[in-house]
């Protein structure tokens, strides 16, 4: 659960954001994967399977610093059918566009406070898609259970 404003406790570090994301997504019975490189050489901070196959991109945003010094979310609509902004509760939300959808996160889990809008992906995408984040799912556990696999 997001941090509510409990003293003594540090802002969200991306990590925490992210590790919150996949929680409150796997929550709702997606499977999530963070720093997911796209065809485009972008790499997306969260992308999550939805069991329907609908696919979640999540921009992460540490700071208000970290939202203004990059401006590349765009580049990811393309590649999902739901869009993202996740941040950390201290995060000054009203410098984010209405656009997308908005999660406010911290490590322990988030919460969605705007939708994100439906923008399905074509099929053919959306099949690429799929089966890369298998993929690259059965490689990370590959290596996590045999490092020297060499995969």
């Amino acid at each position: 659960m997001v941090n509510a404003g409990l003293p003594g406790l540090p802002p969200a570090t991306a990590a925490d954001i992210a590790r919150g994301v996949c929680r409150l997504l796997g929550a709702h019975g997606q499977g999530t994967l963070t720093e997911v490189t796209l065809r485009t050489g972008r790499r997306v901070d969260v992308m999550a399977l939805a069991p329907d196959g609908r696919i979640t991109v999540v921009e992460v945003k540490s700071s208000a610093q970290d939202y203004m010094s990059d401006r590349k979310w765009r580049d990811y609509l393309e590649f999902c059918d739901r869009f993202f902004f996740a941040v950390g509760e201290s995060f000054p939300t009203e410098i984010l566009p209405a656009e997308p959808g908005l999660i406010v996160a911290d490590r322990f889990g988030g919460v969605v406070l705007r939708e994100a809008p439906a923008t399905p992906l074509a099929p053919a995408r959306r099949k690429a898609l799929t089966l890369k984040f298998a993929l690259l799912g059965s490689q990370r556990m590959t290596r996590l259970l045999d490092p020297e696999s060499g995969i």
